[in-house]
């Protein structure tokens, strides 16, 4: 039931917004889903919490009959708090909206939005393989729609080489996919074949090293280009940059996490032979994407390309966090797919603001703007903070077990992973240092207060941060558990 609701709330809201009559309230209406999406959210939280029925958490029937694909939806572990995670950034998206920011088609862009919302929703609680590879080819259309219509210069191109380079990843996952499905028939004396994760698991298993090789590298080239791991990453940090914000929003605050999601529940267990056998080699990948984007960060001069980077630098090591197949590591990699989320969607936020009371996300072009609003200038610093992994935020967490983690696999990328937290903090200080502290730069800017809105969203995602980095537990009870379920298959 919960299922369900997560999903069709927004696609009723994505329906609703393509209407002539709901043109002229399209904000009020959007507000109004998206606040309906988190509300349900948080009522799986707490059914979770209570441990009552799988009975409101679960759902599963058979969906097409003709390849046995199952609707099958579990709203629990890591699945949940992947969609709070889509609840909770998808309030802040559209909070952040200007009232004339999509003057054009104000409704189509909340339509759009909605459709994404209920797309990953999907992704991150189907069982279904089939319905997996649905959900995920369903959510690049709403985001490549909104870049392609309100993306900066050079849009045309960009969102194309986006789109080609996530469609043809894909279609090597859903090769990877088809050719267990044929394999889940040898489970069972009747032949019957299954998309459902579980037999995906069992099927997997079956495989010859040669065979679990080929479906390995064939599921791992599709999340390894939405990550992106390096050398997949092309299309990120152009396509970052010329997205408007809240598209940007969208691809780093949640849609790279659905390519951290498959890695760990629709990659790592499939396979666990070839996973095994090239986990030096995917794990090499991974930390080099890290070190490639920390040093590329270092040297932008626009705030908003240098957080492409950064954002790619740490979903890199949260990748490796994952391919180092370890409790620790996995453990870390699933609450930092929840901290990134949170404080990635507030710093592209404050690329906005600077943005709107500027007029520039230029680094060289601002100074001083903690004289002009000291207010802006603590809860920047707060957001900033969490992002590189400071002791008592949220980010601290994920980034600390990861590292663990990595140590059980290899010294060295756990000293490679922890230098990468380290650039991380030279670039983040540096830039800070630069726009908020000395002077101001003579131009004629002003820097006023806050909006409302903009102040409550930014309090949201500081209150998020900090409660998370001093109570972890309020979510890793849910993904602890669901891990250790895998390590017991």
């Amino acid at each position: 039931m919960i299922g369900n609701l997560l999903i069709f709330v927004p696609m009723l809201g994505f329906l609703m917004l393509l209407l002539p009559s709901f043109r002229d309230s399209a904000r009020r209406l959007a507000l109004f889903f998206v606040g309906i999406e988190f509300l349900i959210a948080l009522i799986a939280y707490g059914l979770n919490y209570s441990s009552v029925s799988d009975s409101l958490l679960k759902i599963d029937y058979n969906w097409i009959q003709a390849i046995n694909a199952h609707w099958h939806l579990h709203v629990t572990g890591v699945s949940m708090v992947l969609a709070l995670l889509n609840a909770l950034v998808f309030v802040v998206i559209f909070l952040s909206v200007e009232k004339n920011q999509y003057a054009d088609k104000p409704h189509l862009f909340y339509a759009l939005g909605l459709l994404m919302q209920a797309a990953m929703m999907g992704v991150f609680l189907t069982k279904d393989a089939f319905s997996f590879y649905i959900f995920w080819e369903l959510s690049l259309i709403p985001i490549y729609l909104i870049g392609l219509m309100w993306g900066e210069n050079g849009k045309e191109k960009i969102t194309l080489k986006f789109f080609l380079y996530t469609f043809i990843g894909s279609l090597f996952m859903l090769a990877g996919f088809i050719y267990l499905y044929h394999h889940t028939a040898l489970l069972n004396e009747k032949g019957i074949r299954s998309w459902d994760i579980l037999d995906f698991y069992q099927a997997g298993k079956l495989l010859t090293p040669q065979q679990q090789m080929v479906v390995f590298w064939m599921i791992f080239l599709g999340f390894a280009v939405k990550v992106p791991i390096f050398p997949f990453h092309s299309w990120q940090p152009d396509t970052y940059t010329n997205m408007p914000v809240q598209g940007t929003m969208m691809l780093s605050g949640l849609m790279l996490k659905m390519g951290l999601f498959g890695l760990m529940f629709w990659l790592v267990p499939v396979v666990p032979t070839a996973v095994s056998e090239w986990q030096n080699f995917v794990l090499l990948l991974s930390i080099l994407g890290v070190v490639y984007a920390s040093f590329s960060a270092l040297v932008q001069t626009d705030f908003k390309r240098m957080l492409a980077y950064a954002s790619m630098a740490h979903v890199g090591l949260i990748a490796a966090g994952i391919l180092s197949n370890t409790r620790q590591g996995m453990d870390g990699a699933a609450a930092q797919m929840f901290a990134h989320g949170v404080y990635v969607t507030g710093l592209f936020y404050v690329v906005h603001l600077f943005e709107k009371h500027t007029g520039t996300r230029e680094i060289t072009k601002l100074g001083g703007i903690r004289n002009l609003n000291g207010q802006f200038s603590n809860i920047f610093l707060i957001i900033l903070l969490g992002s590189i992994a400071l002791p008592l935020t949220h980010g601290f967490v994920g980034e600390f077990l990861i590292i663990t983690g990595l140590t059980q696999t290899s010294l060295v990328w756990a000293i490679i992973g922890g230098m990468s937290v380290i650039l991380g903090a030279v670039y983040m200080l540096r830039a800070y240092q630069k726009m908020m502290l000395g002077d101001v730069v003579k131009t004629n800017y002003t820097f006023g207060a806050l909006e409302g809105k903009d102040k409550w969203s930014l309090f949201l995602i500081v209150f998020v941060i900090l409660f998370l980095g001093i109570f972890p537990q309020a979510l890793n009870i849910f993904t602890s558990a669901n891990i250790n379920g895998l390590f017991a298959k």
